[in-house]
């Protein structure tokens, strides 16, 4: 078989047919049978069989590719439809998307100018002016589709330190360099928020000391008494707060900072405000949108589709208020975008990105709302929420665990507690870590962890509406006897009896 014939065209459709055919039936087959999250292989077991590929000699049947890679990769892989997954912000997806994926992946259609994706692009625009529409914001919003929450974050804080560079040349009794202005700048965001916030500051130019976290009240949302002060702070010691990042669903908690407050002194600051809401757009189209209010006077949001919207990763966006801040990432190059092209109106939507080529990832969300409307979108969201509320009545009154706080999204941390008060809080650290170990390798669900106020605590992350409250009582109940099996042997008490 000659090269040529591996290349999707005119010619080769009928191939691409029957192969894209047999691997559709091996994955339908795989979900249809799949009994767990995840067969808790460890990478010890797998990487002699991915080792011994010989990647210089190709396997002439596809079949056989295929079965090759049930042997590497489907096989072992971590099923995120199951419905005892629980760990991390991964959704089970919606059909029509995948729909989409598999359109845009033959179409290959690259997003960074018009001649290069023509309908793509004025679908990615619409797919914008809709989502700014659900935050509230008016005619002069635009934004842009990213890789995920990190990367819009990093590209909302890039177009905030802009800003407020310029407003400083403004006001500045003399001029100013850059690197005069950048040691100046602060970040504030809650104690709360994503990491990506200090990766951003890092990757923007700013020092470790440009980030201040704020402190969290009880339900581990931005103490805005805390804010205020830092705000004074800055301005007494002569800083420039160049953003306030509030957070709409934080990772560990789901918390949802007080957006209106925030907002509020934002404004009198005459401060940009950022809204982290990855996890939380699934309010945009929930019955509970009023969870949101306040969003609208923020300066630029992240959402990921890929988290709530029940996207394949990945597909995300960043949408800023007023478009014309969007500026601050136009670079033309010949070859590409030339000014000539933007000042006859041409739609190349590289001049609003900090990537270049771009997968035409806003078609899943089309067909998504095409074929389900975003109604049908936020009834699953809302599924997931009330199953949290749900389980956390059911974790409050269970004598095993400790729940940090009642959840205002799909996240509850928690952490197991034996009974007998006289056992190091140590060693309970350790039957929490070994208990989330243990039951990712039997392979019979999957739950995440995080540390509070130093201790090891467990999380589930509720995403999948087919996730019953018997599937939660049942995956607590393996996380307390792997706990309890710890204790009886490594606990301090129970050598002591031993000996």
């Amino acid at each position: 078989m000659s090269s040529r014939s591996h290349l999707l065209n005119n010619r080769t459709a009928e191939r691409y047919r029957s192969l894209l055919g047999h691997g559709i039936e091996r994955v339908a087959d795989k979900i249809a049978t799949t009994e767990r999250p995840f067969t808790g292989i460890t990478p010890d077991e797998l990487r002699p069989e991915v080792e011994a590929v010989d990647l210089e000699r190709p396997l002439a049947d596809p079949r056989e590719a295929l079965d090759e890679l049930e042997r590497v990769y489907l096989r072992d892989a971590v099923y995120f439809h199951h419905p005892r997954y629980l760990a991390h912000l991964n959704c089970p997806v919606v059909i029509p998307a995948v729909l989409g994926e598999a359109v845009l992946a033959a179409v290959n259609s690259s997003l960074d100018t018009w001649d290069q994706s023509a309908g793509g692009t004025l679908i990615e625009r619409r797919l914008v002016s809709w989502t700014a529409g659900r935050i509230g914001f008016g005619k002069a919003a635009d934004g842009i589709f990213t890789s995920g929450g990190t990367q819009s974050n990093l590209q909302a804080l890039l177009l905030a330190r802009e800003e407020a560079c310029r407003l400083v040349r403004k006001n500045a009794a003399t001029p100013l360099d850059t690197c005069e202005i950048l040691p100046r700048l602060r970040i504030l965001t809650s104690a709360c928020s994503h990491f990506s916030i200090e990766k951003a500051a890092t990757l923007l130019g700013l020092g470790p000391e440009s980030v201040v976290a704020v402190p969290c009240d009880d339900a581990r949302r931005m103490d805005t008494d805390a804010l205020a002060d830092e705000l004074e702070r800055c301005t007494r010691e002569g800083l420039t707060v160049m953003a306030v990042v509030a957070t709409a669903g934080t990772t560990d908690f789901g918390s949802i900072d007080p957006l209106p407050r925030i907002a509020d002194l934002c404004e009198a600051a005459g401060t940009w405000l950022h809204v982290d809401a990855a996890y939380g757009c699934g309010l945009l189209v929930s019955r509970r949108h009023h969870m949101l209010e306040g969003i609208s006077r923020a300066d630029s949001v992240t959402v990921d589709y890929h988290k709530s919207f029940f996207q394949p990763v990945s597909s995300s966006a960043v949408v800023v208020r007023d478009g014309s801040t969007l500026r601050h990432v136009t670079y033309h190059a010949d070859y590409l975008n030339p000014a000539r092209a933007a000042e006859r109106s041409v739609p190349n939507q590289v001049d609003k990105s900090i990537q270049t080529t771009r997968r035409f990832d806003a078609l899943k969300l089309w067909m998504t709302l095409r074929i389900m409307g975003p109604d049908a979108v936020g009834e699953l969201f809302d599924e997931v929420v009330d199953r949290a509320a749900d389980a956390w009545r059911l974790l409050d009154a269970d004598p095993r665990y400790t729940v940090v706080t009642e959840p205002q999204l799909s996240t509850l941390v928690f952490r197991y507690e034996p009974q007998d008060a006289a056992v190091p809080q140590d060693a309970v650290d350790q039957a929490n870590l070994h208990a989330r170990e243990a039951l990712f390798a039997s392979g019979e669900a999957t739950v995440a962890g995080t540390v509070v106020d130093g201790r090891h605590h467990l999380k589930f992350t509720l995403l999948n509406p087919e996730t019953t409250l018997e599937d939660i009582a049942t995956v607590l109940d393996l996380l307390a006897g792997h706990a309890q099996q710890y204790l009886a042997v490594h606990s301090p008490l129970s050598t002591a009896q031993a000996c």
